[in-house]
């Protein structure tokens, strides 16, 4: 396989109806970025897209609920997600979104494309729920039920989100309209369904070896386990022909007559999102869209979350070999899960915190940008579920960003100002071999991010910072001037750091590229152009200093003032108020203290009690006593009077044929003159406020209780 001269990377379309959360930048966007930015430093040509996902049922029921159009929650969602990326430093070539006419002309062609082939797809008529009240058949969204799985009674009718088993709509119990909350009724209808199973063989070879039609088409070894495990286990269970369109009136219109009515399946038309987002780039650069997707010269790439596997390594590789002329993905890095100090993240429980947050909370925070992608950086899933924590996220930062990194930077720049009055000596070294260690480290960290292992990637970067560090610390030139003001020592030192601090600024532009260009302003240099990765390994190859003699550096300045410095500071105080947030979410969760339990009795001793049924016929107050009701309760086989101190919660003339429970065997007692003849079970909250317990359905009197 030949070095490719162009690459199309694709990251996951995010829906565009709602914000995006941590995780979602840790898992298809960020590490994107990151390797994008390498490329380009590597002066390859690469084109990057992205774009909203504005169709499925997902949008058209918030929009319900919201009682405003689809059109209006896109348009919202579709903002909002572009600008945040922006902010974050996420830099695609081109973010479009699938409302788009291109992008509906382009799916349009593809369906069709594939219909004329004849035999990828086969339309089947089968009985689906539907709503009588709204005249409509019901997207799988569209019906929630009980999981027959879990028995989780908020399932949708295509997954679990508790238990995570797929699903389909009939397969639910009670399932319930989400339109009208009745129960839909099954309808017959017709769709066309892709032939997946006609692409089974091909797709086993092709992800297993890594061959495609005979010819090596990537190298398997480079994939990461989980990915190929995920997808050879969906071909083990047999791959079957997947509906492709479905009853809607939200998305793109299904360019058949017969098809009044329906739309394309947004997993159908999502990916080809891609192919469209490229079109309307080249369309606005002047470029051809087939060199990227269809030239034997190029590399496709796909940056996902482990949820997306299956449809971009079986699904998506079937439609563009199907169709024909395609290029199919060299390499999908899917990224597993990120979780939250433990814990999903979870909107409805307020458990996290989104991209805009982040950015509008920590407004005031120096270096808010990069500070959340290292510490995102440093807990990215590759391999394994990760956990992010506001307490690591304080680590990363002080501990290696200002520890490390920027008081290495900030030493270097102070005393060649100090020393040299800001202007770069000159000493005639062959520099080539000093640089061997620099090479090393550099040669290292560019194999980490080929290979798509962006945080050990990161570790080299801190490496090459630690290096510098303990050297300037070993040398100690603020020792030597002491004796010797002009020592060649002290010049040698300060030339060598100042080059361990041009790599830096040239190697942390991928991945903190807010901190680049001030590392670069630091020693009066402009900021990191594209090709800058090659010219930074020639300088190390021929042992050119990339600050050579008389040239002139800036004023020093701290990259990283630490949070823990100051616990009144305000990032500290930021950092506390997101600590407290999550308490108070496990504070409520958790309720209010409990009185502890009583002393552990036998099973014995529980046995003894004789819990009946009963109903309440007659109730009045017990005169001079403020807190005593009189009541007779019918158990069955006979009428019995209890008090109880339940006077001041419950009226008397309310707790008439109330149902409750009654400790029937309990030796009668003397109250006011009263012989109370039993005991009425209730609850009591941390208010003092009682509830009865009581036998749920329709139970007779005097029923035993277990």
């Amino acid at each position: 396989m030949n070095p490719p001269k162009r690459y199309i990377i694709t990251s996951a379309l995010p829906y565009a109806n709602g914000a995006l959360h941590l995780g979602h930048l840790a898992g298809a966007y960020l590490p994107a970025d990151i390797f994008v930015r390498f490329l380009r430093l590597r002066d390859k040509d690469v084109v990057w897209v992205c774009g909203s996902d504005e169709h499925g049922a997902a949008i058209t029921i918030r929009a319900k609920k919201e009682g405003i159009s689809p059109r209006e929650i896109i348009d919202k969602y579709h903002e909002l997600n572009k600008s945040t990326f922006e902010r974050l430093g996420i830099s695609f070539d081109y973010y479009h979104r699938t409302s788009a006419p291109l992008h509906h002309e382009t799916s349009q062609d593809f369906f069709l494309k594939l219909l004329e082939k004849g035999d990828q797809f086969e339309v089947k008529s089968s009985d689906q729920l539907y709503d009588e009240d709204y005249d409509q058949f019901l997207a799988d969204r569209y019906i929630k039920g009980t999981c027959p799985n879990c028995g989780f009674e908020e399932a949708f009718g295509d997954q679990c989100e508790r238990c995570g088993t797929d699903l389909s709509p009939t397969e639910l119990i009670n399932p319930v309209s989400m339109l009208s909350g009745k129960k839909p009724v099954l309808k017959a209808t017709q769709h066309w369904y892709f032939r997946l199973d006609k692409h089974e063989v091909w797709l086993r070879e092709w992800i297993a070896t890594g061959q495609l039609d005979g010819v090596q088409h990537h190298d398997p070894s480079t994939w990461r386990k989980h990915v190929v495990g995920q997808c050879l286990s969906w071909l083990d269970s047999g791959l079957q022909s997947r509906s492709i369109t479905r009853d809607l009136d939200w998305g793109i219109s299904v360019p058949l007559p017969e098809a009044k009515g329906k739309v394309l399946y947004v997993w159908f038309d999502a990916p080809i999102g891609y192919i469209s987002s490229t079109k309307q780039w080249a369309l606005e650069n002047g470029k051809n869209w087939e060199d990227y997707w269809k030239s034997p010269d190029s590399q496709l790439i796909h940056f996902i979350g482990k949820d997306n596997i299956v449809f971009h390594c079986i699904i998506f590789p079937a439609m563009l070999h199907a169709y024909g002329n395609y290029n199919l993905p060299v390499n999908v890095p899917a990224n597993q899960f990120l979780n939250f100090e433990g814990q999903k993240f979870s909107k409805s429980r307020g458990w996290g915190i989104e991209q805009h947050e982040y950015l509008e909370e920590f407004r005031d925070f120096p270096n808010k940008e990069d500070a959340l992608r290292y510490a995102l950086l440093r807990n990215l899933p590759e391999n394994k579920d990760s956990d992010f924590k506001w307490d690591e996220f304080v680590d990363f930062h002080d501990k290696e960003l200002a520890d490390n990194l920027g008081n290495f930077v900030n030493r270097v720049i102070v005393l060649t100002q100090k020393y040299y009055g800001g202007v770069v000596p000159a000493l005639d070294l062959d520099w080539k071999d000093r640089f061997i260690e620099i090479r090393a480290i550099v040669k290292k960290l560019t194999a980490e991010l080929e290979a798509f292992n962006f945080k050990q990637a990161s570790q080299y970067l801190m490496e090459l910072s630690a290096y510098g560090n303990t050297y300037l610390q070993d040398v100690s030139p603020w020792q030597i001037v002491k004796e010797d003001p002009d020592s060649e020592k002290v010049v040698e030192c300060m030339l060598f750091c100042l080059q361990v601090v041009a790599c830096l600024s040239v190697l942390c532009e991928p991945f903190i590229p807010f901190t680049s260009p001030r590392i670069r302003k630091l020693l009066n240099l402009p900021p990191v152009q594209r090709g800058d990765w090659n010219n930074l390994w020639e300088a190390l190859e021929e042992g050119r200093l990339l600050t050579p003699a008389g040239h002139r550096i800036g004023e020093p300045e701290v990259l990283f003032p630490k949070i823990q410095d100051r616990k009144d500071d305000s990032r500290a105080l930021i950092i506390q108020r997101q600590k407290d947030k999550l308490d108070d979410i496990m504070n409520a969760e958790k309720g209010p203290e409990r009185e502890p339990f009583k002393p552990e009795i036998q099973y014995d001793d529980f046995a003894k009690l004789d819990l009946r049924t009963g109903t309440i016929l007659e109730a009045e107050k017990v005169q001079k006593a403020d807190k005593l009701l009189k009541l007779t309760v019918d158990l069955g086989s006979e009428k019995r009077t209890i008090v109880s101190g339940i006077a001041l919660q419950f009226e008397p003339a309310a707790l008439i044929g109330k149902k409750i429970v009654v400790v029937a065997n309990l030796a009668p007692r003397q109250l006011r003159g009263i012989t109370s003849q039993g005991m009425i079970l209730l609850a009591e909250n941390e208010e003092g406020k009682m509830a009865f317990v009581s036998a749920e359905g329709d139970f007779g009197n005097g029923w035993g209780v277990k």
